[in-house]
């Protein structure tokens, strides 16, 4: 099958010695130290193959040999490790806009995934192409850091939440009034000031391929990311899919911007967007200052309706909040009925709930998976576990930095 260039996220526009690169180096990272012996085993490649790929990459010293392995009986053999701070990666998150702004993200990892060092800022509102501009900004910060090594930056990923479009090089916020912006003069601007190669994806992908690589167990193939109820990232055959456009993960429908949509939204509520904090907040809003309902909600939030959160809708409920819990109820049968829709699609075997929500815990997540076991189809069902993603809010950011550190086995 031909190779389509410039496809960087997707498996099958590896050649075979290029996935072989990864699936030998990556069960390094993972595993070692680890012997010839069992590598050639764990990737079913015969020794002498894998004994060439190990050459080349302790010639370019992305890994070393030495030590020994216990043995039950004649020569010890060597193990191999990979070099982590042979190279650096830089990751960016650069947020989801919600009500109160956003946070931006960004860290440098060494070749293990390791973070070095991690900034965290305030994104104010404004429009797409200045919000991806900013990330040079952070770049620059970012290498500047102690403990951050200039010369061995590979690469740059920078995780952005809209719609993307790989053969226009534009991203499109998917909001109601969404205006697409050019992010190809970003990534010459990348690689002229700072002398190494970008990749800009979707968020929820990024951050699928994060957890992928440093949360999940290896043998993992099949996975789907929610990025709350924004978006998802899909895992395939352990790789991540983007489509043909790399638009592949919007959960949302691109619902009419005239009367049609006050028709539609009668029978389609479950395909329109929540948002962030799956529609808590505005409810929670609207039951204080219409109903006057009686919730802790509102004394943690100093009788402000306006400051309502969902950390504080979450706090309300771990303290046994009738009213917060029940907002905690409905939002996950929301969610999980769109999950219910995509397990029956994609037969995943792991879901994972992230973008903030998963800090309710089992407040979320049980009812989330009644709903799911409820509303997929009986087969998927009982495959499927639905578990917290375990990089927090580092997911995305993660996930970028580690598109480098693939980018930099895949050329190995």
């Amino acid at each position: 099958m031909a190779i389509r260039k410039g496809r960087m996220y997707d498996s099958y526009t590896f050649s075979d010695h290029e996935r072989k690169n990864f699936a030998i180096l990556e069960l390094i990272r993972r595993n070692g130290p680890i012997t010839r012996a069992d590598i050639s085993k764990v990737t079913d490649l015969n020794i002498v193959t894998v004994s060439n790929y190990i050459n080349n990459y302790i010639d370019k010293g992305l890994i070393s040999e030495g030590g020994m392995e216990a043995s039950t009986g004649g020569r010890k053999p060597t193990v191999i490790k990979l070099n982590d701070d042979s190279a650096h990666a830089i990751g960016i998150d650069l947020g989801h806009m919600d009500a109160s702004g956003a946070n931006m993200i960004g860290m440098v990892t060494n070749l293990a995934g390791k973070v070095i060092t991690k900034v965290k800022k305030l994104r104010t509102k404004d429009t797409m192409d200045k919000v991806i501009e900013s990330s040079l900004e952070l770049i620059d910060e970012l290498s500047r850091k102690k403990g951050v090594d200039k010369n061995k930056i590979k690469g740059v990923g920078i995780g952005v939440g809209g719609v993307i479009d790989e053969h226009l090089g534009t991203v499109r916020d998917s909001t109601k009034n969404g205006v697409r912006a050019s992010y190809l003069s970003i990534k010459g601007i990348i690689e002229q000031r700072f002398g190494f190669p970008s990749f800009i994806g979707n968020d929820a992908t990024f951050a699928a391929f994060g957890e992928k690589m440093h949360a999940l167990p290896m043998d993992i193939q099949d996975a789907i990311y929610m990025y709350s109820d924004v978006g998802s990232g899909i895992i395939i055959k352990g790789a991540m899919y983007c489509g043909a456009s790399g638009s592949a993960g919007e959960i949302r429908i691109n619902y009419p911007r005239n009367g049609e949509y006050l028709q539609a939204s009668k029978n389609l509520s479950f395909l329109l967007p929540t948002g962030l904090d799956l529609g808590m907040v505005n409810q929670a809003k609207k039951l204080i200052k219409e109903d006057d309902a009686k919730t802790m909600i509102a004394e943690l939030c100093g009788n402000k309706p306006d400051n309502i959160t969902v950390d504080r809708i979450i706090e309300a409920a771990k303290a046994g909040d009738t009213l917060a819990i029940e907002l905690l109820e409905d939002g996950a049968v929301n969610l999980g009925i769109r999950i219910a829709y995509l397990v029956n699609l994609f037969n995943p075997e792991i879901v994972v709930i992230g973008g903030g929500i998963e800090k309710a815990g089992s407040l979320l997540l049980e009812p989330l998976r009644r709903t799911v076991r409820k509303w997929a189809f009986e087969e998927p069902a009982n495959v499927v576990k639905i578990i917290p993603a375990r990089l927090g809010e580092d997911s995305v950011a993660l996930g970028a930095a580690s598109v480098v550190i693939r980018d930099i086995f895949i050329q190995a």
